[in-house]
């Protein structure tokens, strides 16, 4: 095997810093408590997944967790899918944020909304306006499994409104407005909601969005939907107009003070519904428990981001991207998160870095988009701000080129811990990621999480090192799906993550680790789109051109590989008679935005002589996609398995056409 030549690091952690990390904590305390002793970070990981039930376990007495009942066991059968974990407890999520209570009139949320101000909620509010939401949701008939959906951005009143679902039991369930309603409707449809909570507009880079119309569409469209509750934002959409009748939030704070009480539920009783495409574009409702999140995401933020109570944590996310309930996971260790709902570059591009100066963040997360849109405009924030308390950046959603790592330290802070993170929707969470005792190294991510067996295996299912592969979970976590929404018989589950390599978990994405356990994401291996690290599937783009007559044909493919920028073509096959002219383009753009969402409108759209398709009539999407990665189309596609196989050339001769 060769050895692909290493970068030098560009940050290692001093031995004073790692010594006070809260993995090297957790290492001393399993040497104190278990007489367990492990030399390095890559020793603890090893342990962590070869005795899944003693860490498990151990994490579970370390973080203290709060359970009406003790769990039966641990894992009692570690099955993919099926694993069950914990049997027996009977926890709360709610309960674990609200237990930092005690923290008083200190902020558990600092927001910055481009349509209010800047304001804090302190933990007392915090915990009396949850209790007064979970109040009323009960008087509405809210009971446990119940899903209640919102349609909000990221401010306060979401996360109140999550936390106060998680003390009834109620099944959370959310979208971004600035997602179309045609696509809201195809995820809350699926999943019946008793309870609609919606804002009326939000305010994004200087401009107001009424949502009001879009949101008596929803409504309209959900028979199940009993109570509709407005948030009101825009000082415009004020009046009642066109949104539906149904109470307004400050009604549900109304009242006196209210015991919370959160109800001990199952380990895996359902806590929220989030929803991820595949190639298909049928949105799949991905059920996760109360347990596993609690647990995950506990130990993502302590160990992984070195994370504790009263430290300040903010990303920059919308409520569109699971990256939303990871901030949201910051309260679990009663860390203060901050939220921003609007753009993060309004008004001016050092907006977001004197925010996070100011405010004395720790941690600050973005989309590798932000950190190179910032390079590329040649900005540099170190010249105006000391970021005092800034120890660590976080970056995800798509890989974050070596020239993004060199940036950070040269034009934000030379000492800094920069943690590139990979995971994913589906399990909430992440799979590689950061360690606070590793060097960090330009394009990489330092190593695989606590409990997560990655590995990245050959196209005959063997595990490879310093070698590209699928990147594949071999052992179960407490955070991978309960099950999928009305996926009655676990069929498409499986199919979703087992079918390649039955009884392990393929996740879709090409990945080379190294022997250190340090890796390299190259992007999806199928035809999924990943923008900027929220996932989507084809078929949404392909419904909002459906009833276009000059496109007769279309196929979307996105291009995020090899560590190159996210570049989603959208190829059109138009009617006879017809060209792409601006208009037109002009039309297929505002159609995509509106009826799907602005992360859907493709960065190019080209008119081609015909859409490939194979005999049963599927699009070829992955054929074409490595074809213009640069694989012949011989390699990809069989002529007698098509209809049109002449139609692959063009996609060959478009490849010279593509930007470096």
């Amino acid at each position: 095997m060769t050895t692909t030549p290493r970068p030098d690091p560009l940050w290692r952690p001093t031995p004073d810093f790692a010594q006070r990390t809260e993995v090297a904590l957790f290492m001393r305390w399993l040497a104190a408590t278990r007489d367990l002793r492990f030399e390095d970070y890559d020793g603890l990981w090893r342990w962590s997944i070869e005795d899944p039930e003693a860490f498990w376990g151990a994490l579970w007495q370390y973080l203290e967790v709060d359970s009406e009942r003790a769990p039966e066991a641990v894992l009692t059968d570690a099955r993919m899918p099926g694993a069950t974990w914990f049997p027996g407890a009977r926890i709360n999520y709610a309960r674990h944020v609200l237990r930092h209570r005690g923290r008083g009139a200190a902020p558990a949320i600092i927001a910055r909304s481009e349509a209010r101000g800047d304001h804090e909620v302190s933990w007392d509010t915090l915990a009396t306006d949850t209790a007064h939401v979970a109040a009323h949701l009960r008087a509405l008939g809210v009971g446990p499994g119940d899903r209640v959906a919102a349609y909000l951005p990221n401010i306060p009143e979401a996360v109140v409104a999550l936390l106060a679902c998680a003390a009834i039991g109620a099944v959370w369930t959310l979208c971004a407005p600035d997602v179309g309603s045609a696509s809201v409707i195809a995820r809350f449809r699926l999943v019946e909601p008793v309870v609609l909570i919606a804002v009326d507009g939000y305010r994004y880079g200087g401009r107001d969005f009424d949502r009001r119309e879009a949101v008596g569409e929803i409504a309209a469209a959900l028979p199940s939907v009993r109570h509709v509750v407005r948030v009101p934002l825009l000082a415009a959409a004020r009046t009642q107009g066109s949104f539906p009748a149904g109470s307004v939030w400050s009604e549900l704070l109304e009242g006196p003070e209210v015991p919370l009480e959160p109800v001990a539920v199952p380990f895996d009783h359902p806590l929220w519904i989030v929803y991820s495409s595949g190639t298909s574009g049928t949105p799949k409702g991905i059920v996760h428990g109360h347990g596993g999140v609690l647990l995950d995401h506990s130990k993502a933020i302590r160990f992984h981001l070195n994370l504790r109570a009263g430290d300040r944590l903010c990303r920059f996310t919308s409520t569109g991207w699971i990256v939303w309930n990871l901030l949201v996971g910051g309260l679990l260790v009663g860390c203060t998160i901050v939220c921003l709902d609007g753009h993060p570059n309004h008004p001016e591009p050092l907006a977001p870095w004197r925010w996070i100066d100011g405010l004395g963040v720790k941690h600050f997360g973005c989309g590798a988009a932000f950190l190179t849109a910032a390079m590329r405009s040649g900005l540099s924030p170190r010249r105006h701000f000391a970021f005092e308390q800034l120890e660590s950046l976080g970056v995800t959603g798509s890989p974050l080129t070596p020239e993004g790592f060199h940036w950070a330290y040269s034009e934000v802070k030379d000492d800094l811990w920069l943690i590139s993170t990979s995971g994913g929707t589906d399990v909430a969470g992440s799979f590689v990621g950061g360690c606070p005792l590793l060097p960090v190294r330009p394009g990489e991510l330092q190593h695989r999480l606590l409990g997560v067996a990655a590995y990245a295996f050959d196209a005959s299912g063997q595990p490879v090192v310093d070698e590209v592969g699928e990147l594949v979970i071999t052992r179960p976590m407490p955070s991978m799906p309960l099950r999928l929404w009305n996926d009655h018989d676990g069929s498409r589950y499986r199919s979703s993550y087992f079918d390649m390599y039955p009884g392990i978990w393929r996740h879709g994405d090409w990945i080379r680790f190294y022997a250190d356990g340090a890796s390299i994401i190259y992007g999806r291996s199928d035809a999924t789109i990943n923008r900027h690290g929220i996932r989507m599937g084809t078929a949404e783009i392909y419904a909002a051109l459906e009833d276009l007559p000059t496109v007769a044909d279309c196929l979307v493919v996105d291009l995020e590989y090899l560590g190159r920028p996210s570049f989603m073509p959208l190829f059109v096959q138009l009617a006879p008679g017809h060209a792409l002219s601006s208009d037109l383009e002009r039309d297929i753009r505002d159609r995509i935005r509106s009826r799907a969402s602005a992360r859907h409108v493709p960065d190019a759209v080209v008119q081609a002589p015909a859409i490939p398709r194979t005999l049963n009539g599927k699009r070829m999407e992955v054929p074409v996609r490595r074809i213009l990665l640069g694989d012949a189309p011989a390699e990809v596609a069989s002529a007698d398995t098509m209809q049109n196989p002449e139609s692959l050339a063009f996609f060959e001769r478009y490849r010279s056409r593509l930007p470096s």
